[in-house]
């Protein structure tokens, strides 16, 4: 991020949003590994004594995360799951201090997979359950092909429904550019039920 540019781009202010939110000792869900980016930066927020789970469903992505890992020397921190994110209760028991999203499919490969709206919007819901008070649930967006599309209007939808006594919703987007270009929903957890 430019230090003279006042609004970033959706990804680098996710990722601020996380740095600001993390410590040491920190858990973390990263519910969409990919290629590893997200993944690096928590496991890198998170210290010695923090824990990331990172999950995917396609080989690939998975072992492309390990491998940036592993040459950062941090793959001890995270676990990587070869499961849905709507499994992630199954994995994943402790209350966590932030989740990402980075939905979509696996840049570089097929983008006929893609995320689905009703596995997200249930993943989404369990981690919001696992999430601390205080909690930072993050969710990038990508309605510019069909399935993206979908899935950003049902998880704004969720989104839209959660009652604001109990979590503060943030939607970040430039709204000038062209083919429906991704946004960020951030979410954070306020207090418990």
């Amino acid at each position: 991020m430019s230090p003279n540019q006042t609004l970033h781009n959706i990804i680098p202010f996710a990722h601020y949003l996380l740095q600001q939110r993390l410590s040491h000792g920190s858990r973390v869900l990263d519910g969409t590994a990919g290629n590893g980016n997200d993944t690096l930066l928590l496991a890198q927020s998170v210290g010695h004594e923090g824990r990331v789970w990172a999950f995917d469903v396609q080989e690939q992505a998975l072992a492309n995360t390990k491998g940036r890992l592993q040459n950062a020397g941090l793959d001890g921190r995270v676990e990587l799951v070869k499961s849905s994110h709507a499994n992630l209760a199954d994995y994943v028991c402790e209350p966590l201090d932030a989740a990402v999203f980075n939905f979509g499919w696996l840049p570089g490969s097929d983008k006929s997979l893609t995320t689905q709206a009703a596995s997200s919007i249930a993943a989404l819901s369990a981690a919001l359950t696992l999430l601390k008070p205080q909690g930072l649930l993050l969710a990038v967006l990508y309605p510019g092909h069909e399935a993206g599309q979908e899935e950003a209007a049902a998880v704004e939808n969720w989104a839209c429904g959660l009652p604001q006594q109990q979590y503060a919703v943030l939607k970040y987007g430039f709204v000038n550019r062209r083919n429906k270009p991704p946004y960020l929903l951030a979410v954070e957890k306020l207090r418990q039920k």
